[in-house]
Parts: C-alpha cells; structure tokens; sequence
C-alpha cells in the first residue's frame, strides 16, 4: 500500500487503511500465512463471500417452512413434517461446538470452504428427494454445514479485522439474517407456487457458487494453531448426547400420553450433562473451555447473547397467531407484527455497529438494548387486546431496537476477550447458548400456550378445531371469549420474558469499561469474575 495513503474518512467511522493491512499480515503470520496481507479489495471480496453465505444459511430456514406443507403432502409423510426442521436445527447445534474447535485447530478457512461445498451438496440432494426420509437427511447434513459457516464466518471477520473494526463487520454480516426473515416466507412461497417445492432448495447453488468462488480467491489462508493438539471426543459425545435427550423431551413434553418418556429423556440429560462437565474438566482442550467463564466480559457476554433467542427468537413464530385470534386481523396482517420487529432489529444492529467501530467504545450498547428489551415487553404484557394493530407493532418494534443493539455487537467484544488461538471455541459458545435458549424457550412457550388456551376454552368448543377462519366466523361472544383467552396465555408469557431481559440489564452492567483496541497486536484481557 502506498505511504501517502493515510486516514480514509466517513460519515460513520474513521480507519486507518495502512494500519488494517498490517494488522491482517500480523494476524496472517500468527497463523502460518505466509501470502501477501489481504488489500482492501480482497477484504471487500471477504465480507461479500460471507455476506452470502450468512444470507443463504439464514434464508434456507424461513423459504423451507413456507413450502413444508406442500412438501410433505406430495412425499405423503405429513406426520413426519416437522422433522425437516428439527433435524436441521439439531444437526447444527451438535456441531456448534465442534466445528468451532475444529476451525481453531485445522483453520477457519478450510472449515467454511468444506462447509459451503457440503451445504449446496445437500441442497441439491435435498430436490431430488423421493421420500421424507431423503428427505429429512439431506437437512441434517445441511444443518451440520450450516453451523460452520454461521461459525467461520464470525471467526474469520475476527482473525482478518481489527478489534475495533469488528463490529461494523459482524453488524454487515449480521444483518443477513433479519433481512431472510423479511423476505423468505415470501419468496418460499413464490418460488413454491411457480417453480415447484424442489426449487426452493435449487435456488441455494447459484447464489453459492458465485460465493464459493470469492472464497477460493478472496479468503486468506489463515492456519490452525493447532497441528497436533488433541480433540476433545469424549466432550463432543457428551454434549452430543445431551442435546438429543434434550430435544426429544421437549417434543414429548406436548405429548400427555408420553408423559414418562419425555421424563426419561430429561433425566438422561442431566446425567449426560454431568458426564460432559467431567468430560472437560479433564480434556486437555476441552470441548468448550470452562476456564472461559472465569472471564468476565466472556461470562457477561454470553448470557447476554442467550437473551436474543431466549427472549425475542422464541416468540416470534407465535406471535402472528397471538395477532390473528387477540386482534381478529388476518393471516396477511398479522405477519406485520413480527416484520416490525425484525426490521427494528436490522436498523439497530447496523447503527450500534457502526457507532462502536467508529468510538471503540460498546458496553453503553447491551446496556441500553436490553433496558429497552425490557420496556417493550413489560408494555406488551399490560396491553390490552382492543387497541389498534399499530400500537403493539410500534412496541414490538422497540423490542427489535433493543435487541439488535447488542445481537452481533457482543460476538464480537466476547471474540475480543478471548485468545485469538481460541477465536473459533468463544465464538462457538457464544452462538450455541443463543441457539440452545432459542430452541428451549421455544418449545416452553408452545407447551404453555397449547396446555393455557385448551384449559381455559368454553364448554364445548374443541381447541383442535380453533383455528383463526373459524373463530373469525363465529358469533360475537366466542370471538371476545377467545381474544381474552389469548391475552390472559399471553401476558404472562411477555412479563417472563421481559424478566429475562432484565437480567440482560444486570449482565450487561458486569461488563467491564473497555474500549476495542485498533492496535495491530490487541492483548485480550482477562478479568476475573470478581473483578
């Protein structure tokens, strides 16, 4: 780079151009590279190539749930349905923890370009598919890709930027993911009714081509640090197990006649995860470090990042049901709650990101989201349902501001926390709490609203047959009977989950003051939980 280009300036953010590339050709030597430092346009080609990839991995979920009906009724495995989703997202919380380890060990690069080659495999597969059982295999395998490049994608923004510059980066990236849920059960549909169910699959290969393509050129070659260090097998079918015990006893927990199956699952869980805390108390590279959480901004910020899937990610898919049996609106119409509260979100992630790269200052941030996550849920637990649609979109919105606040902010300060020969193992730990507390609460939330609305029904009127057309039709006195019955299940489910953000609030005051660094070498800190 030529020395007379000094300080590039923007409304948002000031970087120092020469001062980047230095830091990627330290960051590259630390991890055996031995090619040129990336310029600034191989670094624009990076971000463009996860970009995609982060948008592809976030769209297939939401375009996938607007076809499954279609899907299952022409494979004829309706009952079967809702496995393409749950083997897809148990597939990538198992191996959460494991492809982070592993892209500390072999290197981020290798793992996402493996993962991206496997995932538009497995969506190839996915539209030939001649039964369910094809079916819901090929999405396990997708599931299992998707996870490394959810993971490498955030590690690699952490091993080629600046502490400093990260945040506007995981914000970009991050962005990918509101941004699919705006739009794909829309195209799902589309593509669905026009090209047929196999297409919404198909539709994956162009778009990750062109980005497999710009990560063969683009991405450098960062190794792994750790050529011959063991891995942790004993921790990964520990948690493996435990994670699986976990979900089944969730899905039959809504079953009454497997009342002691789903008990038998549970207790399963908690002696594996007993067995998988043993496990890496006495692995010489744990699974997940333990010693981590004696950090204090690692400690803080992973139970702040838990609060997105806990608190908001597990409530979105209910509340346009909330909308359509509380409000009386339509299918069309409800779904402008939660696109409120996603586009909420999108704005806030992007401006907190720019706004911590630019002051290198981010703990103000969790603070103020979760304060505000707080607020908006407390609102929505007191309102009543008779107000306009408006006002509840304006709270729910809100609560999209306070979470993207802090939603991919706080990756990226945990990152900067941690041992860069680490990135991949914070990362991972991160992302899987908020994962796991998404799937949980998720399920808590069905149960109590399937077992809450059934018990408090008028005599004589069967819940299997509530469905929003029929209340719509019938007389005046049910709909005001069921309205009520949804706000009384409701409101206390919203005042829960506006305490979990108030925890968020205490979690983000053990933040420590800090500013991200934009020195070419930052040295993690380490504060002790006391501290």
């Amino acid at each position: 780079m030529n020395s007379d280009v000094g300080v590039r300036r923007s409304p948002f953010w000031t970087v120092t151009l020469r001062g980047q590339a230095q830091y990627v050709a330290s960051t590259a030597r630390s991890f055996g590279q031995r090619h040129m430092p990336l310029s600034l346009l191989r670094l624009r080609l990076t971000l463009v190539s996860l970009l995609a990839v982060s948008f592809l991995g976030a769209l297939d979920n939401t375009v996938v749930s607007t076809s499954l009906a279609t899907v299952a009724g022409q494979l004829g495995a309706l009952q079967h349905m809702g496995w393409v989703v749950v083997g897809y997202t148990l597939a990538s919380t198992v191996l959460i923890p494991v492809l982070g380890k592993l892209g500390d060990v072999v290197g981020p690069r290798l793992v996402f370009v493996s993962s991206l080659v496997l995932f538009l495999v497995a969506s190839l597969a996915c539209g030939f598919a001649a039964s369910m059982g094809w079916l819901i295999a090929c999405r396990v395998v997708q599931g299992m890709s998707s996870a490394g490049l959810q993971l490498m994608s955030q590690t690699i923004i952490a091993q080629v930027a600046a502490p400093r510059a990260r945040p506007r980066y995981m914000a970009i990236v991050g962005a990918a993911f509101p941004v699919a849920i705006l739009i794909g059960p829309v195209l799902g549909g589309l593509i669905t009714d026009s090209w047929g169910w196999p297409w919404v699959f198909w539709v994956n290969l162009p778009v990750g081509a062109v980005a497999l393509v710009l990560a063969v050129l683009a991405l450098p070659h960062l190794e792994g640090t750790g050529a011959g260090r063991r891995f942790d097998l004993p921790g990964a079918v520990a948690f493996t197990f435990v994670l699986v015990a976990l979900v089944l006893g969730v899905s039959w927990a809504g079953d009454p006649s497997a009342g002691l199956a789903a008990t038998g699952a549970f207790a399963a869980a908690v002696v594996g995860f007993a067995l998988f805390l043993l496990a890496e108390r006495r692995a010489a590279e744990p699974l997940i470090p333990l010693r981590h959480f004696a950090n204090r901004t690692v400690a803080a910020g992973t139970v702040i990042s838990s609060i997105v899937g806990i608190g908001l990610f597990s409530i979105t898919s209910y509340l346009p049901t909330y909308f359509q049996m509380a409000y009386r609106t339509s299918a069309t119409v409800s779904g402008l709650v939660p696109i409120a509260t996603v586009f909420g979100m999108l704005v806030s992630n992007l401006l907190t990101g720019f706004l911590a790269s630019r002051t290198g200052r981010y703990r103000a941030f969790p603070i103020i989201g979760t304060s505000v996550g707080t607020l908006g849920l407390g609102i929505m637990a007191l309102l009543p349902p008779a107000l306009p649609l408006w006002v509840p979109m304006a709270v729910m919105a809100l609560v999209g501001l306070g979470t993207g606040a802090f939603m991919s902010l706080i990756i990226a300060v945990v990152q900067n926390a941690a041992p860069r020969t680490e990135t991949g193992v914070v990362t991972a730990t991160v992302n899987l709490t908020r994962q796991v507390g998404s799937t949980l609460a998720t399920a808590i939330i069905g149960g109590v609203i399937g077992f809450g609305v059934a018990a408090r029904l008028p005599a004589g009127t069967d819940a299997a047959d509530l469905t929003p057309q029929a209340v719509h039709a019938a007389d005046a006195a049910l709909q005001d009977a069921v309205a009520g019955i949804y706000h009384d299940v409701f409101a206390p489910i919203f005042g829960a989950l506006a305490l979990t953000y108030a925890l968020g609030i205490v979690a983000a005051l053990l933040l420590p003051h800090g500013r991200l660094s934009d020195e070419l070498e930052p040295s993690p800190t380490h504060e002790p939980l006391s501290a």
